[in-house]
């Protein structure tokens, strides 16, 4: 949805003049197609940044509405959530050196964007997820206060009639269910618009599909959400979940999400895709219309489609169709959603200048994908590079099939070279863009690749998930400030690991996840076997998934005691011996708070409980072990 101020109704009534004027908006299109109305003999290239925003613990910052208020707003604008802001470079005619006017202009607005963050205690991180995000970070406190926003929760949630249902699988798991839509906040990209006339959309689209599989193994960025290693570019999965609509009732329908890839090569025509849009995904909004398209066109100007506009903007195409009007006159872009944001903005115009280069080289030698490489490929391709990245083998066309690192080096960076060439990009500009794209190819690191080798070591030296990925986050930040192109970044060492540790940590970070528990009525046996084979001192009393009390090896000891010689100890039920109501503390609270509770109540654990129950244990064990790791780095 690119509008932020709109009149948003939904009435029936509403919905259905609005998918009147989305009909007029298609059968203007068509028309304006047919008589040749579009701009011919002029390119254009525009991108778009998103950014994190992040506090001095790495932990995602809401201030994107008092941030916003200190910089130019015909750059920057807001995003879904309050620890995000998007910032829009001016387009730019594709030539000689618009390539380098684009990483000017790019890394002067991410110095503003950042020197006014600093102001206000905060950094400015850019990656497609952001390690340290939490799912209690997606709560609708933090969603931007713009009644669309709140609107497309509604909406999205209404349609699907039940919570969202994420789940992800790579090395490790994440599950969970979610009741609003700010999972898409996890989410950050680069996103690119390529200008093309109405008669060359269907081959430089198809192109732009085909070369998504290895663009994005080259680009990915995502690996670690919520502490766990899922895919390389978990942003594909994870996006497509948090706005997907479709309820668990129809899975046996034919339904595609609204965050997609698509079926099928473009035929002839941009009319196919936005056809196939308005029959597949149903209307979200209804905007107040204020002209008819073809009373704009008798009158001799050029109409808005703002119903097809804003329909367009609530579906999610990988690569998506985009209408437009410059200097008076409509014409046609490729947004590519692809690339996630970062790491730096050097090898944010690499991914970028291959990409152009791929479009135009195989354009330039007229490769008709459609005819020559299965659809499905190029979808197993994309899923692939979103999964494992460059690890991936490759489909080709012409049933070619490549190692990941042998596509790139033998096939696409001279087409690309070609390409570039053929526009007139600048040599020297080809070279250092081009160079970035092959030295990581030999070296076999993108942003995911390294995240992952480098969180691994970190929780191989003991470190805690929420730790870890603090420490990677800030050592992450670090690297973006020097500017350095990813495949020169170095591993984090020992020295830094013990630099970015921090003491102010939180109970979540600390805390055991591992949680083992008994109910009231089993035997206190069952109790003590349980803690002895585990070698803990406390565990949890739950009855019915709810926390009806807490039990200690001491006072396990004292009932034997008690006992011994007048009857048999062993039927006990644990209810006999269990503290209830215990004391009990939220994940978000504080180490020092949580020290400061049991030294005073003279306790030694703390259960942990956040909305939906008991996530975890705190108890002298964990913050002794915690401490003694700090001290032996």
């Amino acid at each position: 949805m690119g509008q932020h101020d709109v009149n948003i109704n939904r009435t029936a009534s509403d919905l259905r003049l609005f998918m009147r004027h989305l009909l007029r908006d298609i059968q203007a299109l068509e028309y304006m197609l047919e008589n040749g109305m579009f701009e011919q003999g002029r390119s254009r290239i525009g991108a778009e940044q998103e950014f994190f925003l992040v506090d001095s613990d790495m932990r995602p910052a809401s201030i994107g509405d008092k941030l916003i208020k200190h910089l130019d707003p015909e750059y920057f604008t807001p995003e879904l959530a309050l620890f995000n802001l998007e910032a829009n470079l001016d387009p730019q005619d594709f030539d000689a050196h618009s390539l380098r006017r684009i990483e000017e202009q790019l890394k002067l607005l991410t110095h503003q964007i950042t020197s006014r963050a600093s102001s206000l205690g905060a950094h400015v991180v850019q990656t497609g997820i952001l390690p340290t995000i939490r799912k209690s970070d997606l709560n609708l406190d933090n969603i931007t206060p713009k009644p669309r926003y709140r609107m497309l929760n509604d909406v999205l949630c209404g349609m699907r009639g039940e919570e969202n249902r994420l789940n992800i699988k790579g090395l490790d798991e994440l599950m969970f269910t979610h009741d609003n839509v700010l999972i898409e906040a996890c989410n950050t990209s680069f996103q690119l618009h390529f200008q093309v006339t109405p008669e060359e959309f269907a081959k430089y689209y198809n192109i732009a599909q085909a070369i998504s599989g290895p663009l994005l193994g080259l680009a990915a960025n995502s690996p670690i959400l919520m502490g766990r290693r899922l895919w390389h570019e978990s942003r594909i999965a994870l996006f497509q979940q948090a706005i997907d609509t479709r309820s668990a009732n129809k899975s046996n329908r034919e339904q595609e999400p609204r965050v997609w890839f698509g079926n099928s090569w473009v035929k002839e025509s941009v009319l196919e895709l936005y056809q196939e849009d308005i029959t597949r995904f149903r209307v979200l909004f209804a905007q107040d219309i204020d002209c008819d398209p073809f009373d704009a066109l008798d009158n001799g100007t050029v109409p808005k489609l703002q119903a097809l506009c804003l329909h367009n903007g609530t579906v999610y195409r990988w690569n998506r169709p985009c209408y437009g009007i410059s200097d008076g006159k409509p014409h046609l872009r490729i947004e590519n959603r692809i690339l996630p944001a970062g790491p730096t903005a050097l090898d944010t115009m690499a991914n970028s200048a291959l990409y152009l280069g791929l479009l135009c080289g195989y354009g330039k030698n007229d490769v008709d994908f459609a005819q020559h490489m299965d659809f499905s490929d190029a979808k197993l391709n994309f899923n692939n590079a979103a999964m494992i990245s460059m690890n991936s083998d490759m489909h080709w066309y012409d049933n070619k099939k490549y190692r990941f690192d042998d596509l790139v080096l033998q096939e696409l960076l001279p087409v690309a070279r070609e390409g570039l060439k053929a526009r007139g990009i600048d040599n020297q500009d080809i070279d250092k863009y081009l160079g970035i794209i092959e030295a990581r190819t030999k070296v076999k690191k993108n942003g995911a690749i390294w995240m992952l080798k480098n969180y691994n070591f970190i929780l191989d030296r003991g470190v805690k998930k929420e730790t870890a990925t603090q420490v990677l986050t800030a050592s992450i930040l670090n690297r973006q400030a020097n500017g350095k192109p990813l495949h020169l970044w170095e591993n984090i060492n020992e020295s830094e690991l013990a630099t970015n540790k921090k003491t102010n940590k939180l109970v979540e970070q600390v805390m055991s996840t591992d949680i083992f528990t008994v109910q009231s009525d089993d035997l206190i046996d069952l109790a003590a076997k349980i803690m002895h084979w585990n070698k803990i001192r406390h565990i949890a009393v739950e009855d019915n998934g709810e926390l009806v009390g807490v039990v200690s090896y001491r006072k396990i000891l004292q009932i034997y005691g008690k006992y011994a010689g007048r009857g048999d100890v062993h039927l006990v039920p644990v209810q006999e011996v269990m503290t209830k109501h215990p004391t009990t503390i939220t994940p978000e609270h504080s180490i020092e708070e949580a020290m400061g509770i049991m030294r005073e109540q003279n306790i030694g654990c703390l259960p942990v409980l956040s909305a939906k129950g008991l996530v975890g244990m705190l108890t002298e064990a964990e913050l002794l072990d915690e401490f003694s790791k700090w001290l032996n780095v």
